[in-house]
Parts: C-alpha cells; structure tokens; sequence
C-alpha cells in the first residue's frame, strides 16, 4: 500500500510540478522549438479533451465530474481481479487527479507538449494526458488477456 502510495503521489507531484513549471516560465501561447515534431507550449485549456467545451461549463462541473469518474473507476478497481485492469485503473486515476488539481488550482489545466508533423499538429496535451492515454492502452489490453489474477 505504501509503495501505491508513493507512486500516486510523485506521478501527480511530477504532472503538477511540470505544469508550474511551464505556467511560470513561458508567456500564454509561447512555442519553444525542441525538435521538428516536438514544441514546449504553455496553452490553458478551459475545457476537456482537445479543448471541447471550452468555457462553456464552469469549472466547478468538470471537477465535480471528474471526481465522479475518478470514484467510478476506483470502484472498478476494487471489483476488478485482473492485475493488469487493476493497474490500469490506477494510472488512469493518477492523470485525472493531476488534471482535476491543476482545474482546481487555475480554473484550466495546462498543456504544454505540442506534437506536430510539419504543419499537422495534435492538439497540446500534458503528463496527466499521458498518464490517462497508457491507462486505457492497458485497460484494452486487459480486455484481450483472459486470464485471471488475484
């Protein structure tokens, strides 16, 4: 339970802690070139993925409704006897407590890691979107293994 703990905690503090950084050092919109597929941004995103909704809710409602995903899918993992389900449910935990705290501190969530194919980008995303994207890779992965495990 400790060695959960400690993982919940230092991939939230390391989502967070690279937001500060990004929200503190760059100007809104700033693009640095790290590569040509890959630029540090400092975008707000007031809505949810891919910025949809933005500003259309307060963001008291994604909090509230992040929470309530976040309760669900604990449930999940408690009712679940998959080992790889379980650890799944868990990052993704983690990317959406990183995202509901940066909504709570900053009213938006900072994205900051723009992908980008000459002038095709993906919309900039964050850890906590990494962290959510991995989960889920391994939840359908989790579908696809039948075996069970205490």
């Amino acid at each position: 339970m400790i060695i959960k703990l400690t993982i919940f905690i230092l991939f939230v503090f390391f989502d967070l802690i690279t937001k500060y950084f990004v929200k503190n050092n760059l100007i809104l919109n700033q693009s640095i070139k790290i590569n040509e597929f890959l630029d540090l941004v400092y975008v707000q995103n007031y809505g949810v993925s891919f910025g949809l909704f933005s500003r259309t809710f307060s963001h008291w409602i994604f909090i509230i409704i992040g929470l309530i995903i976040v309760l669900i899918i604990f449930y999940l993992i408690v009712i679940s006897n998959k080992k790889l389900e379980k650890i799944a449910y868990f990052i993704i935990i983690i990317g959406a407590i990183g995202n509901i705290l940066d909504r709570f501190i900053n009213t938006f969530v900072v994205d900051f890691i723009s992908l980008h194919y000459k002038n095709y980008y993906w919309p900039a995303f964050n850890l906590a979107d990494i962290y959510i994207t991995i989960g889920i890779i391994m939840l359908l992965l989790s579908f696809f293994i039948n075996t069970k495990e205490s």
